[in-house]
């Protein structure tokens, strides 16, 4: 009997097994299937799995448990490049990235632990990449960071990006320094609106993808539907075929274990690792070409200067190296490097040289921009600038003008803040800054209100004093049409409350496109197309409608009609009438009109909102009254019993405020208030 070699391939990994021969090729098929533990009944089965994605989807997951060699794919190239260009094996540049809450930062922490990086009887705190004050306060990570491990004599250059799309600014510039990615999806929620963003730009790129299902140790964890939904994402998004033979690791970040198969995890992160070494290619360099380094991303140091951080493309760094900066063909100006650094495990130590192929930090040139390349003096030339999408929603910044200006601010000026502003944008790219109508006004435009939000809440905390109005979105004109953005809105909600929360976005002209059930805790997900405009100020009435248990996630899509007029607000405000402080007896009578924001004992003044009234329309009243002093006594005292003052965070006050509204900032307080430029008649 002739025997013959059979070779299946799944998930980029290659079996071969000895069948004998048949006149049918479909019985060669069954038996291979058999091999990998798929059940096929029969020849017209076969047939089907060739044609559809979801067959042909069943017989990869089964595979993915039994890697035993991976293959990077690369794309056709000329052969002319293909001889310049060589790879190096001793390092892997790597961008974790994924859905905000998916995990990233928390699996980062499990790798840096395993490789040791810190000492066994060392403290180190959780999300330890999430440096940033505001970053450990929201839980979220604002800043892509770098760091480093090893791994079987493997530098593994490690990008941890945010998971909000309103920073996806951050994400598309980091893609530029690496080769592959690690797409981390949790193991309940499947693919997200941010998952699509980050997975789209990966795969314009062409980077290599490892998907990483996240959370697998959740009692409700379906990693097949998961990896299901993955796949059926990458055809989405026209993801070649190459792309589309990604490897699949099941992992708990918490715990620091992965493995090939969701029922059988190793006790570390070894999986992982060597699927980051096998499947993602090591990058492709010009070692002996003139040097070349894209800036990507710019730190400060208050010794140091600006310090530049890039992947070398090609030629070697020295220290004390005189180089060319460019900007374009034209453009172009001299520096000197003064200092060098490498990322080792948590830290950047100081190199003499560097390689091609390796991330560094540059020092020394005083006015380095993001987007500019580091090239030789003599040959250099400039690599393509990083492009990022254009803003969506945009607010007015304006000096402080209430009676309290310059009580708590150390800057308070129209320059002080002018040029806070506009160094905001040497390093948020995907920010614009604008002269607004008058001399102290600014038009501050970003991908969302979070984005904007968090450069006020830093602002404030470095001792700046202003006013912002409230998000508008910013809209085209297309052929003498008014266009629009939209945004695709998630909604996970328990089934109680979505009658409530579908009614809301119905309001808002959201089009709902999908419904489905999640888990198995009762929640359904609701996927809606939504103006922006409806989203601003949807947030904390969403958590209203459904109690406080909705879970809202958005992505931008693209522009389309202007959708017509809508109500983003049923209820007017409270507004203080005169100057003073507020009194128990005012707040007492006042409570009865609404809810209020302040408590007794408060200084107020004139045209500030105090609370929210309980009807359309403002209602104008004194929450400075005093009771009268008289010579009658009565003959009971009466005990006046306040309701607890609403208390409001920054992005609570900037979602509530309409057009005529302002909120000032300060370092210690935060506070609404009538805009006097276009004061409306109140009640």
């Amino acid at each position: 009997m002739e025997k013959i070699s059979l070779t299946t391939t799944a998930h980029n990994c290659f079996f071969t097994s000895t069948l004998p021969k048949t006149s049918s090729f479909s019985s060669s098929l069954f038996a291979s299937n058999q091999l990998l533990g798929l059940p096929l009944s029969s020849s017209s089965s076969s047939s089907s799995a060739s044609t559809n994605p979801r067959l042909r989807l069943v017989s990869r997951n089964a595979a993915s448990c039994r890697t035993v060699k991976c293959s990077v794919s690369e794309a056709a190239e000329p052969l002319t490049e293909r001889r310049q260009l060589k790879r190096r094996g001793d390092v892997r540049n790597i961008a974790i990235v994924a859905h905000v809450d998916h995990g990233k930062t928390t699996l980062v922490d499990a790798m840096l632990k395993q490789t040791k990086v810190f000492r066994d009887n060392q403290f180190v705190q959780e999300r330890i990449m999430d440096s940033n004050d505001l970053e450990r306060e929201r839980g979220i990570t604002i800043l892509s960071k770098n760091t480093s491990v090893s791994y079987h004599d493997t530098k593994i250059n490690i990008i941890d990006t945010p998971g909000h799309s309103d920073f996806g600014g951050e994400v598309e510039r980091i893609l530029n320094m690496v080769e592959g990615i690690l797409l981390v999806v949790d193991s309940v929620e499947g693919p997200m609106p941010q998952t699509r963003f980050v997975l789209k730009k990966a795969l314009e790129f062409g980077h290599s993808v490892v998907v990483v299902v996240n959370k697998i140790d959740r009692p409700s964890a379906r990693p097949d539907f998961v990896v299901n939904s993955t796949f059926e994402l990458f055809i989405e998004l026209n993801a070649t075929d190459e792309q589309c033979d990604f490897q699949v690791i099941y992992a708990s970040g918490i715990k620091g274990q992965a493995g090939l198969s969701p029922e059988n995890l190793a006790e570390d992160l070894g999986p992982l690792f060597e699927s980051i070494i096998r499947c993602i290619p090591g990058p492709r360099i010009d070692k002996d070409g003139a040097l070349q380094m894209l800036v990507t991303n710019i730190e400060y140091d208050e010794h140091k200067g600006r310090i530049a951080i890039g992947r070398l493309q090609a030629g070697v760094l020295e220290k004390g190296m005189d180089v060319k900066v460019c900007t374009s063909e034209d453009s172009c100006r001299y520096g000197r490097v003064s200092e060098l650094y490498v990322y080792d495990k948590f830290s950047r130590v100081p190199a003499e040289s560097v390689e091609a192929g390796d991330i560094c930090a540059v020092c020394g040139i005083s006015d380095i921009q993001i987007g500019e390349t580091i090239a030789c003096k003599v040959s250099g030339k400039p690599l393509p600038s990083i492009k990022v999408e254009e803003p969506t929603v945009k607010m007015a910044f304006s000096i402080n003008t209430s009676p309290f200006v310059g009580r708590e601010g150390k800057y308070v000026t129209s320059r002080n803040l002018r040029d806070r502003l506009y160094r905001e944008l040497e390093r948020n790219l995907a920010m614009k800054v604008e002269d607004g109508e008058t001399a102290d006004t600014f038009i501050v435009s970003g991908r969302g209100t979070l984005h904007i939000t968090i450069l006020i809440e830093n602002m404030r905390r470095e001792g700046y004093e202003f006013m912002v109005g409230p998000p508008k979105v910013i809209n085209k004109k297309v052929n003498d049409k008014l266009l629009e953005p939209y945004e695709i809105a998630t909604v996970e909600v328990p089934e109680e409350h979505m009658g409530a929360v579908v009614e809301l976005l119905g309001k808002r002209r959201g089009q709902m496109f999908d419904m489905e059930g999640v888990g198995s805790e009762g929640t359904t997900l609701l996927k809606y197309k939504i103006p922006t405009r409806g989203l601003l100020g949807l947030r904390n009435a969403i958590l209203t409608a459904s109690r406080g248990t909705a879970i809202l996630n958005t992505i931008f899509d693209s522009y389309g009609p202007w959708a017509g007029d809508m109500s983003t607000r049923d209820q007017g405000s409270l507004v203080a009438f005169e100057d003073g402080t507020s009194s128990s007896y005012a707040i007492a009578s006042s409570q009865e009109r609404g809810q209020v924001f302040i408590g007794p004992g408060v200084d107020v003044y004139k045209g500030q909102i105090v609370g929210i009234h309980q009807r359309p329309g403002d209602l104008s009243l004194n929450v400075c009254k005093k009771k009268a002093a008289t010579n009658i006594r009565s003959n009971k005292e009466q005990t006046v019993i306040l309701d607890t003052p609403l208390d409001y965070s920054l992005d609570d006050c900037i979602e509530y405020i309409q057009e005529d509204e302002l909120v000032e900032v300060t370092p210690q307080s935060i506070r609404m208030c009538k805009n006097p430029k276009l004061q409306k008649k109140t009640r």
